[in-house]
């Protein structure tokens, strides 16, 4: 009786993760949040926000180190952007116009950038559960895929 009980509460808490994934993944808005994200040990806040149009921004705004050896805020120097060099790395817009693509039950169309290297590359984005989106950045076919866990602040 006791193996039974506890067949049905796993069984029970696997349907109640593949539902909440679900749902979320058909509310285009579920995106909508903040994520902690920890790329090579560099950890940073990122919040997600709609735009008028329907589109989605991710911008950080928070960061684990945002000052250099010299005590001053480092900025998006290798943004190949000129005028967005001086943008505090606790600042930057890291995604802009990610659109819900209903018929895969993901987020694409726009591009992810990265502050490391200077790069925008195609991005989409899912939630592989309720609280854990996966980021995949593609350029030429070679790619990469960051996990972003949400968060309660």
């Amino acid at each position: 009786m006791k193996n039974f009980i506890a067949t049905l509460l796993c069984l029970f808490a696997f349907v109640a993760t593949a539902q909440a994934q679900h749902s979320s993944n058909n509310n285009p808005d579920s995106i909508v949040g903040t994520y902690l994200t920890d790329r090579g040990g560099s950890k940073s806040k990122v919040r997600v926000t709609k735009n008028a149009d329907g589109t989605y921004n991710a911008q950080v705004y928070w960061v684990e180190n945002p000052y250099d050896k010299n005590g001053n805020k480092r900025k998006d120097v290798k943004n190949p952007d000129k005028a967005l060099r001086n943008v505090d790395v606790d600042q930057i817009v890291i995604v802009k116009g990610l659109k819900y693509e209903a018929d895969k039950k993901r987020w694409g169309g726009a591009k992810i950038y990265d502050p490391t290297k200077g790069l925008q590359v195609n991005a989409t984005a899912e939630f592989e559960t309720a609280d854990k989106l996966k980021l995949r950045g593609t350029i030429l076919g070679v790619g990469v895929t960051l996990y972003w866990t949400r968060i309660q602040e």
